[in-house]
């Protein structure tokens, strides 16, 4: 809930705070080129975060929540500005009344469901496939093609029915790695791993060098030399329309996500809201595509205003990509100290206690979180993995009942696919 309230609600926060803002403000510089349309295109195009830098040095181990609040934030974060994006495309908002604004409303909803639901479609299909009919079995190329071309095909029916393709793939990635990925042999398993790992890697290592050769393009910058001071305006507003956009969600909502949690260690801490602000301050990828989406014609800028609003965007992108993201590690460091890892308190405990008295903390049944080894108080640690084995009864818990009942047996999955003797075994 709380990464549907980053990612969702905050992003639409986000969305109106800059949007109004640029409205407001870009008015003073005497920038009157943008109409409805292009102001509400800015809150979608600089509502879209990059948390990738701040993925790199969060560790997974030591952070668990806020490792999984960043990322989750990130992509559901970006599917939102996107389908916003999509969703301003289909409406003429020259003048914007209570029955247009009903319609955007209920464009995006619709939006949002139809492109999860083709997804989740298309992954429970691939899934199927490769675990009932024999064609795709027990061949690594096989395998290995029909994961690729099924999660390509999401994207290619996404955008034929007008969706959102981002939204589509991710939903499909996660019903594919649930289901389909355990329906195969394990050469194929590790194969796809490194393959996808590869392409992606591969992906945004091209993401990044197209803008910053974009950042060199001659041609926009002859007409932003006409008006440097516009430009310079326009990239300072909407970096600090982007600060104050994240600032107005992320400490509310961290508010009432706490109110909901019980125990003191589940809260989102004060120096943690800081570091998840810091990570969606940085603006990459998805901000591009959108601005060149909205302001360019045939990937060509034609027009003065689009050029100045073509290099403010890729000015915000550089900047905070730069400035934020060399910063991030030491504002961790500052903000969040490291501590012993689960695995170092084992091994310290190890010389104490015996194996099976070691265990006692993770089997125990007190109440309190604290379990008693040798007369000594052990906090039990929490666990991801001691969750997905002992779910509380919560929605997860009836979603796992749910899942191996009906769905695991048709579609498989973990512990559901035997084990295929002819597959050469890399455990």
């Amino acid at each position: 809930m709380t990464i549907i309230l980053f990612g969702a609600v905050g992003t639409l926060i986000s969305f109106i705070i800059i949007s109004l803002g640029s409205m407001q403000l870009f008015k003073k510089l005497n920038i009157d080129f943008l109409d409805t349309m292009d102001y509400l295109a800015l809150g979608a195009i600089f509502s879209a975060t990059d948390s990738v830098c701040t993925l790199q040095v969060l560790n997974q181990e030591e952070t668990p929540l806020l490792y999984s609040l960043v990322f989750g934030e990130g992509v559901v974060n970006d599917a939102t500005s996107v389908v916003l994006f999509n969703a301003i495309q289909r409406f003429d908002l020259s003048h914007i009344t209570s029955s247009i604004a009903m319609q955007l409303f209920g464009s995006f909803v619709y939006l949002f469901a139809t492109s999860t639901l083709l997804g989740v479609a298309v992954g429970l299909v691939s899934a199927y496939i490769i675990k009932k009919l024999y064609f795709g079995r027990h061949s690594t190329d096989r395998e290995v093609a029909l994961m690729i071309l099924m999660a390509y095909l999401s994207y290619i029916m996404s955008e034929l029915f007008n969706l959102s393709a981002i939204l589509t793939v991710f939903f499909c990635g996660i019903v594919m790695s649930h289901y389909t990925w355990h329906n195969v042999t394990e050469s194929s398993r590790v194969t796809t791993k490194h393959a996808f790992a590869t392409l992606s890697f591969i992906a945004e290592i091209f993401i990044f060098l197209y803008v910053g050769m974009d950042a060199l393009d001659i041609e926009k910058w002859k007409f932003v030399s006409k008006s440097p001071g516009k430009s310079v305006g326009a990239s300072s507003i909407l970096l600090g329309l982007v600060l104050v956009g994240r600032a107005a969600f992320i400490f509310p909502l961290s508010f009432i996500s706490n109110l909901t949690r019980k125990s003191q260690s589940d809260k989102i801490g004060l120096k943690q809201q800081v570091v998840i602000w810091w990570a969606g301050l940085m603006r990459g990828a998805v901000s591009m595509a959108l601005a060149y989406n909205q302001f360019t014609n045939s990937g060509h800028t034609q027009l003065p205003g689009n050029a100045i609003m073509i290099t403010s965007t890729i000015s915000v992108v550089l900047f905070s990509t730069v400035v934020f993201g060399l910063a991030t590690k030491n504002l961790i460091r500052v903000l969040l100290p490291k501590t012993h890892s689960s695995n170092a308190v084992i091994s310290e405990l190890a010389d104490l206690v015996d194996s099976k008295s070691l265990a006692l903390p993770l089997l125990g049944d007190g109440k309190d979180g604290e379990s008693e080894v040798g007369g000594d108080k052990i906090p039990r640690p929490t666990s991801l993995r001691m969750l997905l084995s002992t779910p509380t009864r919560t929605v997860h818990y009836y979603w796992r009942k749910f899942d191996d009942a009906i769905m695991r047996p048709v579609f498989g999955g973990r512990g559901f696919t035997p084990y295929i003797p002819g597959s050469p075994d890399l455990r």
